[in-house]
């Protein structure tokens, strides 16, 4: 993969050159190109991918909404300090600390200069609290879930962009190889018509095929810098990055079918966002019904409320002290909301279940096409293979008929189109066995 490498610049100047113009030249690199491997890529795609970055975002805040429901059902700490000045409405009352004071003029309030520094423990002790935070605690099990699947996706995504970028410029070298075979059959046709061994339709011909293999390999290019530009968006700040990647090496052995199905059914992730979904509908469900019950609401306060910032006031009367309260409150009537929320948890639940069954049956057929995928697409590369090595024989021995005054010039057009449908065909099983292959590890967890 490190030949043949274009930038954007070496694209147009390729072409021309392809077509016949001397008027362009194409650009020498600077810098050596940035070598890829498939896990660098498959990292540098994962800061990269907003859609990931969103699943990230949100998994770290379902963790944070985890916490914070635990935290609340642990007790509350305020130090609360207040000052508070009544204008006085001139009489005087026996309800201070000690004797008589000046009353002030709200009712409300208990004296003219009254301060406040108290610390208060709250805790309200119910059921509903603990169900939510079961809830709170499923969705983020859920959100987790819902991560890996971004993961994987991505995964797919860039692997399948990988090896597109492989198979282009395998087809870009397999393009020029081509093109240098038709002109060299041009070249051998114009020698002969001089000799005057054939006749010019088979210049023509000759020349018509080295035209077409022209075009085709100026859009093998394109097509070979449009796959590098849409990988490249997933890895580079500027796209325009030159790099290389590793070409597909020797197709490795599937692994079993039983060992599939047990890391599949381990590491599936649909199953565990469905079986999470369901748990926090479940609490749902619970967290609805808890409505029903009472609430007990503790409070302990501890500090001054007094006419005057001190631990004693006059006479030595102790302002710092504390107080205790308890509330039980009991839901009578609520116009049937409680009722109403609770249906609506069971047909949240009701649905989880159905997802639920339904990640399972896909997951069974999903598993049956991939294996099976990937099974039929490593048993065809030995016969791809085979077919390569076959039209390069009968390339080889229709150029030699054709020498020998044996065979026409569309039996050596017709032996070289062959030889570079095998090839190609050779270029996209391989990739297709890559990528299946792929798609089985991203499902099974491997990968």
């Amino acid at each position: 993969m490190a030949e043949g490498i274009f930038s954007l610049s070496e694209t147009v100047a390729v072409i021309a050159l392809t077509l016949g113009s001397s008027s362009f030249v194409v650009a020498q690199q600077s810098d050596p190109p940035h070598h890829v491997s498939l896990t660098e890529a498959i990292q540098q795609a994962q800061t990269n991918e907003p859609i990931f970055a969103a699943a990230l975002a949100a998994q770290r805040s379902t963790k944070i909404d985890s916490y914070l429901a635990k935290a609340a059902l642990l007790p509350s700490v305020t130090y609360h300090n207040q000052m508070l000045y009544t204008q006085p409405n001139g009489q005087t009352n026996q309800g201070g600390q000690v004797g008589a004071q000046a009353s002030p003029i709200f009712i409300a309030n208990n004296a003219i200069h009254e301060y406040t520094s108290q610390a208060s423990i709250n805790e309200t002790i119910g059921l509903k609290q603990l169900a939510d935070a079961q809830v709170v605690g499923a969705n983020s099990a859920r959100a987790n879930a819902e991560l890996e699947i971004a993961r994987r996706g991505l995964v797919s995504t860039v692997v399948a962009l990988y090896y597109t970028v492989a198979t282009a410029e395998e087809k870009r070298k397999v393009q020029q190889e081509a093109f240098q075979e038709a002109r060299d059959f041009t070249d051998l046709t114009q020698k002969r018509e001089a000799a005057r061994e054939i006749a010019h339709a088979d210049v023509v011909k000759a020349e018509l095929q080295q035209q077409q293999k022209q075009r085709d390999l100026a859009d093998a290019i394109i097509i070979a810098n449009k796959s590098r530009l849409e990988l490249a968006v997933l890895l580079f700040p500027d796209p325009r990055t030159v790099y290389t990647t590793d070409s597909p090496g020797a197709p490795p052995a599937l692994p079993t079918r039983d060992e599939v199905d047990r890391l599949a059914s381990a590491n599936n992730p649909e199953i565990r966002s469905a079986l999470a979904d369901l748990s926090a509908t479940n609490a749902g469900v619970k967290s609805a019904k808890l409505a029903y019950l009472p609430d007990l609401a503790l409070n302990f306060t501890y500090g001054i409320d007094a006419p005057q910032f001190a631990k004693r006031g006059p006479d030595q009367v102790k302002n710092l002290g504390y107080s205790v309260s308890g509330t039980l409150d009991i839901p009578m009537w609520d116009w049937f909301s409680t009722q109403k929320r609770v249906k609506q948890s069971e047909i949240r639940r009701d649905a989880a279940k159905v997802t639920l069954t339904a990640a399972q049956r896909r997951l069974i057929a999903t598993l049956e096409e991939s294996y099976a995928e990937a099974a039929t697409a490593r048993d065809q590369l030995d016969l791809l293979d085979q077919s390569v090595r076959t039209a390069n024989e009968s390339l080889r021995l229709t150029k030699l008929r054709y020498t020998a005054g044996e065979a026409t010039a569309l039996e050596v057009v017709d032996a070289q189109n062959a030889y570079l449908t095998a090839q190609t065909s050779q270029a996209d099983g391989l990739t297709r066995f890559e990528t299946a292959l792929a798609a089985l590890q991203v499902l099974i967890g491997s990968l």
